[in-house]
């Protein structure tokens, strides 16, 4: 390395046990070149480690993938390979060693309020300069004269979700391609359901012109008198009608080659033999696919049409999407699959998805592939909605005085029974911690199956509707939600009731974050904060003034 000249080999920070010129030909045979990313991640590990008790068994976390592992691996024990160094690839120049049994140490990371501004390790750090015009003599030498002291250290608890032995889990063998691999990934491997980086594996990407059974071969309208039809074909009539004016099986005559011709067909498809195993027909497809998806309360609703076979609702209920395995499935070429949005009600006898092969003819490895996906189904659950008893807890001293009128049991009535429950009991509170817990549990020792109360749950000192549900046994609680209206919504449990705590928005807007999670409660759901969150795309009322929900974006 060439030295600042304005800089000592001794004025150079030791690393561990090694000088910094020892670390960098280190740096360099493990790397291959001494990064710089490197050279400070090994004043970092250094500096962490300095603050681990001497013998306690730590693991690892680097919140970069960029040459900071490499320092991680080079002067600790944990490496990638054997699980004691994990990355979270938060793009954050910082690392940390913890306790593997408490999850208790310390997080190092680059501090740019020690980097002077002048420095050439901030140009490095925020790219204020290409690379090449970097003085990367310059960088190293700051590097080796800063060490650890452009550095923060301060101490970091694991959360629990993150100790413990890490394990691949069970192993089972690929449907498709054979190969061995955790089964936690599902019915078919990673690789097979489309993630693969390889373009050239076959049946990875989905091809445009699907080949057809050496069974079947073209024939001119002209000459297909006595022929039978290979499958549905479709007539348009533009704004008028579509459907299928032909059905497989059928034999064309002689005044039906008039009416191919209306319809635009040149030529049609004719089987000459039975088709091989190779390839599976769509409607066959469709109907395997069909029966597979299909879970509690929705059956296939028909033969194929046209290719396609619908899958409808067995009673009216709430529609549970298996929105991973349907995305799998997706991913597989030659077929796909439509539905309805996830937690949409339905009606008896109302089509929720439906689902096809893309080509007539599908091959059987590709059509082993989608079947194979399928195995972790169903893809569609249709969940009946109890009969609830309800109680409603309404707070607030205008309201318990009677200065102002209450309007929530109205509406809260109005939503329950249309979904086909019971307002049992209502009771109203004033703001008191205390007479808010006595009624939740009054309402609980009545047999309320669900208990909604109102209002109380913004950010008001009087608002202490929170504060009386928690002191009253409400567990399992998630408070604050990305919908609007609706954000200041709590969900949980108290004893073995639902719970659903609405605020005040409700009072002012037809549609809000009650219309969407009631009728999860009342199919007895949990509702995680993973379920919130995914509702924030979406979750955003448009405020119609001629409101069409659930015919509307709001929630899905």
């Amino acid at each position: 390395m060439t030295k600042n000249p304005s800089v000592a080999t001794s004025d150079y920070k030791m690393i561990g046990n090694h000088t910094f010129d020892q670390f960098i030909e280190m740096a360099t045979m493990f790397h291959n070149y001494p990064a710089p990313g490197l050279l400070i991640g090994g004043y970092m590990v250094e500096e962490a480690k300095r603050h681990i008790p001497e013998g306690t068994l730590y693991e690892a976390v680097s919140e970069t993938s960029w040459c900071l592992p490499d320092a991680i691996q080079m002067l600790t024990p944990c490496t990638i390979g054997n699980g004691w160094m994990r990355i979270m690839n938060f793009g954050l120049y910082a690392m940390s060693l913890y306790d593997k049994h408490t999850g208790e140490g310390v997080r190092v990371w680059l501090d740019l309020d020690k980097v002077p501004e002048d420095s050439e390790i901030r140009t490095w750090l925020l790219k204020l300069k290409p690379k090449q015009e970097q003085d990367s003599d310059r960088l190293r030498s700051e590097i080796g004269m800063y060490g650890s002291d452009i550095m923060s250290v301060r101490p970091i608890t694991l959360r629990r979700e993150h100790l413990g032995k890490r394990s691949k889990g069970s192993i089972t063998r690929c449907s498709v391609c054979g190969e061995a691999y955790p089964s936690m990934h599902g019915t078919v491997c990673r690789s097979c359901r489309g993630e693969s980086p390889y373009s050239e594996d076959s049946g990875l990407e989905s091809p445009v012109v699907f080949p057809l059974p050496s069974q079947v071969r073209t024939m001119d309208v002209a000459d297909a008198v006595g022929t039978k039809a290979v499958h549905d074909m479709t007539r348009i009539e533009p704004g008028v009608s579509k459907g299928a004016a032909f059905r497989k099986g059928q034999v064309l005559e002689a005044g039906d080659l008039c009416r191919l011709q209306q319809m635009g067909r040149k030529a049609i498809y004719v089987q000459e033999a039975e088709v091989d195993g190779d390839f599976v027909h769509e409607d066959e497809c469709a109907q395997a696919f069909a029966r597979a998806m299909a879970g509690k309360g929705v059956v296939p609703g028909g033969p194929p049409h046209e290719g396609k076979v619908a899958l409808k609702a067995e009673m009216d209920g709430l529609l549970k999407v298996n929105t991973e395995l349907l995305h799998s499935f997706n991913l597989c070429p030659g077929v796909m699959a439509a539905s309805r949005n996830g937690w949409t009600l339905v009606k008896e006898g109302a089509e929720v998805a439906a689902t096809r092969a893309i080509p007539l003819y599908l091959e059987k490895p590709l059509y082993d592939r989608a079947m194979a996906v399928l195995d972790a189904g169903p893809v569609f659950d249709l969940l009946p909605l109890r009969r609830a008893r309800v109680g409603v807890l309404i707070t607030g001293d205008e309201v318990f005085s009677g200065r102002i009128e209450d309007r929530f049991e109205g509406i809260i009535r109005g939503k329950v029974t249309a979904l086909g429950s019971d307002l049992y009991k209502t009771v109203i509170v004033p703001d008191s911690r205390e007479a808010i817990r006595d009624a939740a549990r009054e309402l609980l020792d009545e047999g309320c199956e669900v208990i909604i109360t109102t209002a109380g749950l913004s950010v008001d000192p009087d608002d202490v509707t929170r504060h009386g549900l928690v002191d009253a046994g409400a567990h399992e609680l998630v408070y604050g939600a990305p919908i609007l209206p609706g954000a200041m919504t709590l969900v949980g449990r108290i004893g073995q009731a639902r719970l659903l705590g609405v605020p005040a928005c409700a009072l002012f807007f037809k549609t809000t974050s009650l219309d969407l999670l009631l009728p999860r409660l009342l199919a007895d759901l949990d509702i995680t904060r993973d379920d919130l969150a995914r509702l924030g795309e979406g979750g955003m009322c448009l405020g119609c003034s001629n409101c069409s929900f659930p015919k509307c974006p709001f929630g899905k």
